[in-house]
């Protein structure tokens, strides 16, 4: 089964009791009435299930086989605090290392800078994953300097514990590290650990964009100074203006 690039909006109400009362609200909301916007990139390895990961949250359906990731964009909307936010989540492929280095070509950059927040995910079974986190990490930080989007680590596929490449605490302690949150879940088993996830890093996104907000608004109310050479001439014409009438009177 194939999902279309651009799917419809699918509204999402948390279950009563769920792990959305934290007692903390979104507290701007769009333009004219309109969902705020918020926009994730999934980010990490081939095959660790990123676009499994993408399409259980949006649709709550696991679908296990797809076609090679061309890096789709998806959107629907949920209710988070009484708020409804308009969330956009940007599918890219896998990231490589060559050499010493991350193989990031410009696609997957411009995703990065384009995105509210960001979702690293490698897998439990899979060894390599884990050890790009550091350095896509980095990498996120250094095309969003000032550490101010949040970052998110998912170790997916929680259910294949007989094939375990990862230990679930050394993710954890990683994701400490570098000051991500950290989830452990079971794409194809467990919808709600998904939905938790997701919801909790578009919470996070929520509270950066209202701080950042009223800084932007503060910049936009500095008046701008005025210029020395309209003030220069508007002094020499008081002072022709002045001369001239004392010619005249004196006259």
């Amino acid at each position: 089964m194939r999902l279309i690039q651009h799917m419809g909006t699918i509204a999402e109400y948390p279950q009563a009791g769920s792990a959305s009362g934290a007692g903390e609200s979104c507290a701007l909301g769009g333009p004219a009435g309109r969902p705020r916007l918020i926009k994730i990139a999934v980010v990490g390895a081939s095959g660790v299930g990123k676009t499994a990961l993408v399409v259980r949250f949006l649709t709550k359906r696991f679908i296990g086989d797809y076609e090679r990731n061309a890096g789709n964009l998806y959107s629907r909307q949920i209710e988070i605090d009484g708020e409804m936010l308009a969330i956009q989540v940007q599918d890219t492929p896998g990231v490589q290392i060559h050499g010493h280095s991350l193989d990031c070509n410009e696609q997957l950059n411009r995703c990065i800078r384009w995105a509210d927040a960001v979702v690293i995910v490698f897998s439990i079974t899979d060894y390599k994953s884990y050890e790009l986190l550091s350095r896509v990490h980095q990498h996120i930080r250094q095309l969003h300097p000032g550490n101010r989007v949040p970052v998110a680590v998912i170790a997916n596929k929680a259910d294949l514990l007989h094939i375990k490449e990862v230990e679930p605490q050394h993710g954890l302690q990683l994701a400490s590290m570098l000051g991500c949150t950290f989830y452990e879940v079971s794409v194809s088993e467990n919808y709600k650990e998904v939905f938790s996830a997701f919801h909790s890093l578009c919470k996070d996104a929520c509270k950066q964009q209202s701080v950042s907000t009223p800084e932007k608004r503060r910049t936009s109310l500095i008046p701008r100074p005025k210029s020395p050479n309209m003030q220069d001439l508007k002094r020499r014409f008081k002072q022709a203006l002045s001369a001239k009438v004392r010619t005249v009177t004196s006259v």
